[in-house]
């Protein structure tokens, strides 16, 4: 009986908010877009419209672009585009995008290489095993970002694990300078951004169809020569998923250069970090965030396409 009027109900309901225009098609796609409204459209604007404002001393310091004293909204038509041709002037930002965008880019060319042979070779072992295998590619996830980032200011530093082995084996006689560098920046990002290029090369590598390699090899085919011509062509979408969900984060990472590459190590997120909290220019970091935003338009358009491709493969 229970249940019989809790179908009744559910179906009143549903017709009710059918009657006035509201579908089970219309509240699923609603939903995410009700959400992407409010955390990431409406902050978006908000960072756009401080971006037009010009940096007083005050709270909040900056000139609000609308009047709303009179009851309504009055633009006030205050717009200042300095924020934006600063950039281009101060060697600052110059700079740190260059910074960001080659240690991104390096970086995920690093994590390519190491990550396709892995995903290759997890792809290939029976299945019994690849869920065990899987399981220790995403065990770093379970532990908190910050610690594992301070982990290898311990492995990394003069007087850490990696320096004190060496020296105690008499390779090195004095400790290498790991720590506070370009070198310490890759190592973390490589480390934290590894399984997100893993994971999508391994989805992809593993709905191959390796019988392919098999007639390769019998048309003559080194397995060299297969792997070029045939399992490398198939796993491109697998490899562009991969490369966007480590380039776009990392171009903006915060955390790593500043527990790892401190002072000498300068990249965009950073600079957003300083100019909003210890500047207190609010419209010249919002300005910075939204050239950000638009220089990762292209990436992320492409990573949208490649992965609706890879998706619509059987």
């Amino acid at each position: 009986m229970a249940d019989g009027r809790t179908s009744s109900l559910s179906d009143r309901v549903w017709a009710g908010l059918g009657r006035i225009g509201i579908t089970g098609k219309r509240v699923v796609i609603g939903i995410p877009l009700i959400w992407l409204t409010i955390f990431f459209i409406l902050p978006f604007l908000i960072v756009l419209k401080i971006s037009f404002s010009t940096q007083i001393i005050g709270i909040p310091p900056f000139t609000d672009l609308f009047d709303w004293s009179g009851g309504g909204i009055v633009p006030k038509l205050q717009i200042d585009w300095s924020n934006y041709s600063y950039l281009f002037e101060d060697p600052l930002y110059i700079v740190a995008y260059f910074n960001s965008v080659k240690i991104a880019f390096f970086s995920t060319c690093i994590c390519t290489l190491i990550a396709y042979p892995v995903a290759y070779g997890v792809a290939r072992v029976p299945e019994t095993w690849r869920n065990p295998l899987l399981l220790l590619i995403v065990l770093p996830f379970w532990t908190s970002l910050l610690l594992r980032v301070y982990a290898w200011i311990g492995l990394l530093k003069n007087n850490g694990i990696i320096n004190n082995f060496l020296i105690s084996l008499g390779v090195i006689s004095e400790p290498l300078p790991m720590m506070n560098n370009a070198f310490s920046v890759y190592v973390g990002i490589v480390y934290s951004y590894l399984p997100f290029m893993l994971l999508p090369l391994y989805a992809t590598l593993s709905r191959l169809d390796f019988t392919l390699l098999e007639a390769a090899a019998d048309l003559g085919a080194s397995r060299t020569r297969a792997f070029v011509t045939v399992t490398l062509p198939l796993s491109i979408p697998g490899v562009i998923a991969g490369a966007m969900l480590v380039f776009i984060p990392a171009i903006g990472e915060f955390v790593i250069p500043s527990l790892l590459g401190g002072p000498a190590t300068t990249m965009i997120g950073r600079v957003i970090w300083d100019e909003f909290f210890e500047n207190q220019a609010w419209p010249v970091a919002s300005a910075v965030a939204i050239a950000l935003m638009l220089f990762l338009v292209v990436p992320i358009m492409i990573f949208q396409y490649y992965q609706t491709r890879s998706e619509a493969q059987p």
